[in-house]
């Protein structure tokens, strides 16, 4: 398999580098958080079997690790007690809660106090990494998690924790339901059979068929940022489009993917079910009406399934993807794959932490990977999708299973764009005046030009 990395290259270093940009977000490419302390149902967890290698010597070794991905906060704390009784390591989990992951992490290095290992988003990985981050390029798992490790100007300062999709969630049920026939996604290959579909569907009864998220995290990032993602399907493709929209050298306006991501956009807000009061949807409420049947679609990612679970929906339903349809182009890849990429990592921290400690932490990080209580309790504990070639289990949610076995099947393309922090706060500012119809096109398009052309 050809060995392909995100590349953390100079431009991109500059743009997260910026103090003032480094406002931070509280998803990464994750999630509305869930209560952490709400009680999730869990698969059982065979622990007879162990034959990971430890290290006696590293017993009685406290380190810690700094959570930015709210919704399995309890499940790694469960991970660190497993971990403890094998290994003799306690692992301390500590949530980020009011802060950015970004803010967070540099407010503990700076009292001096930082972490031994921190869950974080690229972009902050690439920020801080090469003064922060302890070099992990000659790490065993590196091999396993071959098509998502992250290079920073050469090295590997991070663990790819989870891949997670995003696309358009579909409820196969109210579909087949409404009109009266078996629903093949496979049958939706283009951005006009698409609208088609939700033609039908609003005629057959489900007249709002669509959700859409007002939420600035979700249009300024989510939705938003297959503009540059799509002009290959790579995370250097998604950078080149970055760097000549700073240099200045790209008109957005004739930019295909814009005006395409545009087309679809449109397509989505047009059957949006909150279409007269777009910014006053609900997400919680978004979740309960795919559930129910008031709405057939849901523009989201795989992390989207606790949402849909507590609204009602069973690991035995037939929910899944649809791809963001840029055109009418079936051979187009971008209305062919979902978008798959590492949204979180782990750094360790190269600084502060003793030489015990990395060990500890880095005896954890191959506990995760190699196994086999690790490997279970990330994809059933913590109903992630490992990036590891060699963890054999698959995901039990509809959304993370179907994201899964794109991932396998060649039917995903892993492109990140390492974007400045505050890109999702204000250009969803901008993406949520142009979903209620406050600005139109040029307006939009202008805004996101000017941002990225006053980027150093």
């Amino acid at each position: 398999m050809r060995k392909k990395v995100l590349q953390g290259v100079s431009f991109a270093l500059s743009m997260v580098l910026i103090p003032t940009m480094l406002t931070g977000c509280r998803f990464g490419f994750a999630s509305d958080p869930d209560d952490p302390n709400e009680e999730v149902k869990e698969e059982p967890i065979d622990t007879s079997l162990d034959t990971f290698e430890y290290d006696s010597s590293l017993s009685g070794t406290n380190i810690t690790l700094l959570n930015s991905k709210a919704e399995i906060q309890v499940a790694l704390g469960k991970m660190g007690e497993e971990f403890e009784k094998k290994s003799g390591v306690h692992v301390e989990v500590m949530p980020v809660t009011d802060d950015s992951p970004y803010t967070k992490v540099v407010s503990l290095y700076n009292s001096g106090n930082p972490p031994t290992m921190s869950i974080l988003d690229t972009t902050d990985v690439i920020a801080l990494a090469e003064e922060k981050g302890a070099d992990l390029s000659d790490e065993d798992w590196v091999e396993e998690a071959e098509d998502y490790v992250t290079e920073v100007n050469g090295k590997i300062y991070s663990l790819p924790l989870c891949i997670e999709g995003r696309g358009v969630i579909y409820n196969r049920a109210v579909i087949e339901e409404a009109l009266g026939e078996t629903f093949d996604p496979e049958s939706i290959t283009t951005l006009e059979e698409f609208a088609e579909l939700l033609d039908r569907l609003s005629a057959a009864g489900v007249k709002k068929p669509v959700s859409m998220a007002k939420e600035d995290w979700s249009l300024g990032a989510h939705h938003l940022q297959f503009v540059y993602e799509t002009y290959d399907g790579t995370s250097e493709g998604a950078q080149e489009v970055i760097e000549q929209l700073k240099a200045g050298t790209m008109d957005l306006a004739s930019y295909s993917r814009m005006q395409e991501f545009l087309d679809m956009f449109d397509v989505l807000r047009e059957y949006n079910v909150a279409k007269g009061d777009p910014l006053g949807a609900d997400y919680d409420e978004m979740a309960i009406d795919l559930v129910d049947g008031k709405t057939a679609f849901w523009f989201n990612g795989n992390w989207a399934w606790p949402n849909l679970s507590e609204a009602g929906a069973g690991n035995e339903d037939e929910y899944g993807f649809l791809p963001y349809f840029m055109n009418n182009d079936a051979d187009d890849f971008a209305n062919q794959k979902i978008q798959g990429s590492p949204s979180k990592q782990v750094m360790l921290d190269g600084q502060m932490a003793t030489e015990k400690e990395q060990a500890a932490a880095k005896e954890f990080l191959n506990w995760i990977v190699y196994s086999e209580t690790g490997q279970q309790m990330m994809v059933k504990t913590c109903n992630l999708i490992p990036p590891f070639q060699n963890n054999p289990y698959e995901p039990g949610d509809p959304l993370s299973r179907d994201i899964y076995e794109k991932v396998h099947a060649g039917q995903a393309f892993n492109a990140s764009a390492i974007v400045p922090n505050d890109h999702w706060s204000v250009l969803g500012a901008a993406m949520q005046k142009y979903l209620a119809g406050r600005s139109d096109r040029e307006e939009l398009i202008g805004a996101i030009q000017e941002y990225w052309e006053e980027q150093e």
